[in-house]
């Protein structure tokens, strides 16, 4: 059963990435994978389903991965403050490393806004932005404790202008949606200053 469900969310995503979500059809999906359109119905009632969690798959294992390049003790020893600049460097890492998921997530907004979305059907993105969340509760509250995260700024608030601010800045130079000038344009240098600038925001020396 987990086998053909991956084979299907792998196969959808590669034409996801090639076509674009609104013009790839279940039947497409079901070739792509070598199973049946009737056996994809048993596993995904509508393309809806299925990309929402296709999206929740490649966030949870795009987080797992950067997660991943630095060790538990080091997690551990982390300040606030440089608990938040390796959230905010998940945004240059995707940019950097993963364009292709970000093209695939802004593709996925666009065609979301167009089409109605259970509960249900939102359940797996939504758990994926809840342990982000819960994440990020983590790192506020040991910022807070030791003096390095701007506490006047609420949790929430930060929460959501980082995440907003980053990943808007990220996708629209992924999808080149960014004027670049012919001459003084670097999106690298653009977004680590963005990085700074939000890192001078939030963060600050302990007493």
């Amino acid at each position: 059963m987990a086998v053909k469900r991956r084979a299907f969310l792998d196969a959808a995503f590669e034409l996801f990435a090639a076509k674009g979500i609104e013009a790839v059809s279940l039947d497409s999906i079901a070739r792509k994978s070598g199973y049946g359109i009737a056996t994809l119905y048993r596993h995904f009632s509508n393309k809806v389903s299925l990309a929402m969690e296709l999206a929740a798959q490649k966030w949870a294992d795009y987080i797992g991965r950067y997660t991943a390049t630095v060790s538990k003790d080091e997690m551990d020893r982390m300040t606030g403050a440089e608990y938040m600049r390796f959230y905010l460097d998940s945004f240059l890492d995707l940019f950097r490393n993963d364009k292709e998921m970000l093209r695939f997530n802004y593709d996925l907004n666009s065609f979301l806004r167009k089409e109605e979305q259970s509960p249900e059907h939102v359940k797996p993105y939504l758990l994926v932005i809840d342990r982000l969340g819960e994440t990020f509760h983590g790192m506020y509250q040991r910022g807070v404790m030791d003096g390095t995260l701007n506490s006047n700024i609420p949790e929430a608030t930060m929460f959501s202008s980082s995440f907003h601010i980053m990943m808007a800045a990220v996708t629209r130079y992924a999808v080149g949606l960014m004027y670049l000038l012919e001459q003084g344009s670097d999106p690298e240098a653009e977004l680590e200053m963005l990085e700074r600038m939000l890192l001078k925001e939030y963060t600050r020396q302990p007493d």
